[in-house]
């Protein structure tokens, strides 16, 4: 197993143009690991060629109400995510299995072009802190009572996950850590992702762990088990 830039932070210089991969339901976040397997011809191609330069490409996700028009080819998510490269395997069949590591939210400005794989212009996009350090602090503690909530509740949370994000203090790493691996719905990470403001993006996953956890009480009534007494932040 190789490890390419193993040092390397989050906070690099991005380039202008860059290779990206366009996938169905899949959504990276800056700071998320992503595993990924390469098998396209195309994708070969592309990972010949970041391997030999800076390890990046970007992850965005297809638009899936522009995929139904005829003639649109893999029609992209306009905000995605830089991606480094933090490990990569190749096997004996020509295929890969590597490690993605999310950079910096960016917005695609045009595709440069589509052979021998998809490239396009990006700028950054960053994030609004919104209010004060305090509150996001707040915000962060408040979303994992959520989490261990909803764990308690039967949310079937692996502890090592919840023992990971326990130490994650940065508020913005941890809003979107907590939402790449605890939000299933690929609608509403994209929703997150696109979401600037941290406090806002805050506000949006703190109501889809509400209506999870009030779920979680109507199965836990229905099979005559409920008896959590587990607070919910407001």
């Amino acid at each position: 197993m190789s490890h390419p830039n193993e040092g390397i932070e989050l906070h690099i210089n991005l380039p202008s143009e860059i290779p990206v991969m366009t996938l169905l339901g899949e959504v990276l976040f800056p700071h998320a690991i992503m595993p990924l397997r390469i098998f396209e011809d195309r994708y070969r191609s592309m990972l010949r060629d970041v391997l030999n330069s800076e390890c990046m490409f970007a992850v965005a996700a297809l638009d899936e109400k522009l995929a139904q028009e005829p003639g649109r080819f893999e029609p992209l998510r306009r905000t995605a995510t830089v991606g480094v490269i933090r490990a990569c395997q190749k096997k004996s069949d020509g295929t890969s299995n590597l490690v993605l590591q999310g950079l910096h939210r960016v917005y695609v400005e045009t595709i440069v072009h589509e052979d021998p794989y998809r490239l396009i212009r990006v700028r950054p996009l960053e994030s609004e802190s919104g209010p004060e350090p305090e509150k996001l602090r707040q915000l962060r503690d408040n979303l994992f009572t959520l989490i261990e909530s909803k764990n308690r509740l039967g949310g079937k949370i692996p502890k090592e996950l919840l023992d990971y994000l326990s130490k994650i203090r940065d508020p913005e790493a941890f809003i979107d850590l907590a939402a790449h691996i605890l939000c299933s719905d690929p609608r509403t990470k994209q929703n997150l992702l696109e979401t600037l403001n941290t406090s806002q993006r805050y506000s949006i996953f703190l109501n889809v762990m509400r209506r999870e956890i009030d779920l979680l009480n109507l199965d836990n009534l229905f099979r005559g088990s409920l008896g959590s007494d587990d607070p919910i932040p407001n």
